[in-house]
């Protein structure tokens, strides 16, 4: 099952995929997808909604991000061993955990927005894990319980403020639209084994990354596991998992986003998403 939200900024519904990929408003069984809505058991009961009943929303309208919100929006860093390389960093022994602000949430095809003063702007497409139910001091072999669904992110980045700011990388992280989600969350079902899916991005229709969840580090079940040891994690949050080489900043020379650049980018099974570059 594909969770969507369609609408203006603020004024989303939520949404499934129906099997002819049209987009039917679930308003009736859930006032939004929200930390206190999203679980199990309520992809249990879209499922067995008839979705040829509910209404059909408009073709083409706005993709919102696919939560209203999360608590947590947290990043795995350097957790493919070729991006390491290419930023010139040495393989991590365990999980490099940072955080994104929640803030910086959008919808898939939002514009990114260039804050002023930016100088090295980057991308990183990366498989994000929505998690569904409460998940503390979980074990490996447990953690696809936890899981809500998977979906497509772009770990939008300041590498200026980043790597030569001084404290944590959250600086360069938590930009307003840094964090463009979805267009959907697909479920485990539909996603099948998530460490085989396949992953790009171009910018200005020039290829950038290519990769594979099949090269990750940490696997998504490890890093549910090894996160919950550390802190709760509750339903809604979200785990951008790394991403494969071909960053603006491995490139020689570095190569970073401009006003009006254009970014596509998608995983196999989750979709695709379109960012325009835009000044703040």
């Amino acid at each position: 099952m594909k969770l969507l939200r369609i609408g203006p900024a603020g004024q989303e519904k939520p949404a499934i995929l129906d099997a002819n990929g049209v987009a039917r408003d679930v308003s009736s069984i859930v006032r939004d997808f929200t930390p206190e809505t999203v679980s199990p058991e309520l992809v249990a009961r879209l499922k067995a909604a008839d979705a040829a009943s509910l209404p059909a929303l408009p073709a083409g309208a706005r993709i919102g991000a696919p939560l209203s919100r999360t608590g947590h929006f947290i990043a795995i860093g350097l957790n493919y061993a070729d991006h390491a390389a290419e930023s010139n960093m040495p393989i991590p022994a365990e999980p490099i955990v940072f955080s994104k602000a929640p803030s910086c949430l959008c919808g898939p095809d939002d514009d990114v927005l260039m804050p002023p003063g930016s100088q090295k702007l980057d991308w990183e497409v990366e498989l994000a894990v929505v998690i569904g139910k409460r998940c503390d001091l979980v074990s490996e072999a447990d953690a696809a319980g936890y899981i809500l669904g998977y979906a497509v992110c772009n770990d939008v980045s300041e590498r200026n403020w980043q790597l030569e700011r001084g404290g944590q990388w959250i600086k360069g992280k938590g930009g307003p639209t840094f964090g463009p989600l979805g267009p959907w969350i697909v479920t485990p079902d539909e996603v099948g084994d998530p460490q085989a899916l396949d992953m790009f991005l171009d910018v200005n229709g020039k290829p950038a990354q290519r990769g594979s969840t099949g090269t990750m580090i940490f696997k998504v079940m490890h890093l549910v596991s090894y996160l919950s040891q550390f802190m709760v994690l509750e339903p809604g949050d979200v785990i951008t998992t790394g991403t494969p080489p071909g960053v603006g900043m491995g490139q020689k020379p570095p190569v970073y986003l401009k006003v009006g650049d254009r970014m596509r980018l998608g995983i196999a099974g989750l979709g695709e998403q379109n960012q325009k570059v835009v000044a703040r």
